[in-house]
């Protein structure tokens, strides 16, 4: 928690210090500054910063104030802390949580422009909830537009979510998300690697992206220019060897510019949620079942389905349109095993065809 909030002290010469001293902080607090300077670029402001640590934090009121606000402190050795963050070259050296929820697997991120389109809001909004029915916890910054609207999706599907922040904790920015903040915080996971009372600036959202980026095994950029926040995430992604999603938009439209220009350069091109798990390449029993209860296909299984015939339908509890790859990625059996458990599904009339050669629940199944 000290070395997380000393001043001037970015990640990398953290990591660096740590790594001297066998990932122990107590002994990089006691170090002398000939030892201290054995690690990389650590000169005489850092050695002196590190010495006085107490003239810039103040632990015990730290500690205070995150028992007031039930907020825990998560180190990088912990093992609630995020697996894939600890892969990046540059991970916090430690995290406040707020909520129940602690990510560990299977974390998407959904970002994009905070003036986004009504089109952007309801494609985040719906990838939000369509990810978050089939298990992955859904992350974002809690920005305005399409971070707000990611968070909604994962929630109106009671799914996972993890806001990171871009200042301490106890900070609700935007303002207006102070309701979103308190619903994420109830069952899903608000986080931020800065100490108490920091105010967000040009420096701390970038750090914000970075983390967003390095918990999730992909990035989908649902709208964003060519010079937007998002677009700094993807770039994380990309550097951090995670999978980067572009949902392509309007040509005329400047929120778009910066998902085509992902997409010339290289990112998945997303046009709904089979795409991510095509390109992901889930396979049961990695991939929980959707979330049961949801608006369409929920309920309980038929009666009188065989096996593969329950298997199959289960897939269809999101709502979702599906192909027979897909649900075969899902349920882990051969394509021509789920190919004739679609067609006795859709002779009972539980599922149609459409034309395109996927499947989706028919209205009156289930």
């Amino acid at each position: 928690m000290i070395l997380n909030a000393l001043p001037g002290m970015g990640p990398i010469t953290l990591n660096r210090l740590l790594a001297l001293f066998d990932d122990d902080p107590v002994a990089v607090l006691e170090a002398p500054p000939a030892r201290l300077k054995q690690a990389r670029r650590v000169g005489d402001a850092v050695c002196e910063t590190i010495r006085n640590w107490r003239r810039h934090f103040d632990l015990e009121r730290e500690e205070e104030r995150a028992a007031r606000a039930g907020a825990a402190f998560v180190t990088c050795r912990d093992p609630e802390y995020p697996p894939l963050l600890r892969e990046i070259h540059d991970p916090p050296i430690g995290l406040y949580f707020m909520g129940p929820y602690r990510p560990r697997e299977r974390c998407i991120a959904i970002v994009g422009s905070r003036r986004c389109t009504l089109y952007g809001r309801s494609v985040a909004q719906k990838l939000g909830a369509e990810l978050a029915r089939l298990g992955f916890c859904v992350v974002s910054g809690l920005a305005r537009g399409i971070d707000t609207a990611a968070h909604e999706g994962a929630l109106s599907v009671d799914g996972r979510t993890a806001a990171v922040l871009g200042c301490g904790i106890d900070i609700i920015y935007p303002p207006e998300n102070l309701e979103l903040y308190r619903r994420i915080a109830e069952t899903g996971a608000v986080i931020s690697e800065f100490p108490f009372g920091r105010r967000a600036d040009r420096q701390s959202f970038p750090m914000r992206n970075r983390v967003v980026a390095g918990m999730c095994e992909a990035v989908i950029v649902v709208e964003t220019g060519v010079h937007g926040g998002a677009m700094i995430t993807a770039r994380f992604a990309a550097e951090q060897g995670r999978t980067v999603f572009a949902v392509p938009g309007r040509i005329d439209q400047a929120s778009s510019a910066g998902c085509h220009q992902l997409l010339r350069d290289g990112a998945v091109l997303l046009t709904r949620v089979e795409d991510v798990l095509e390109e992901l390449n889930y396979r049961a029993p990695t991939l929980p079942l959707p979330l049961a209860g949801a608006e369409d296909g929920g309920g309980e299984v038929p009666a009188g389905l065989s096996e593969e015939e329950a298997a199959a339908w289960e897939c269809f509890r999101g709502g979702g349109i599906l192909t027979v790859d897909t649900i075969a990625g899902l349920t882990g059996r051969g394509a021509g095993e789920v190919s004739a458990a679609l067609m006795m599904l859709e002779l009972k009339q539980l599922v149609r065809k459409r034309p395109d050669g996927s499947f989706e629940a028919a209205p009156s199944g289930g």
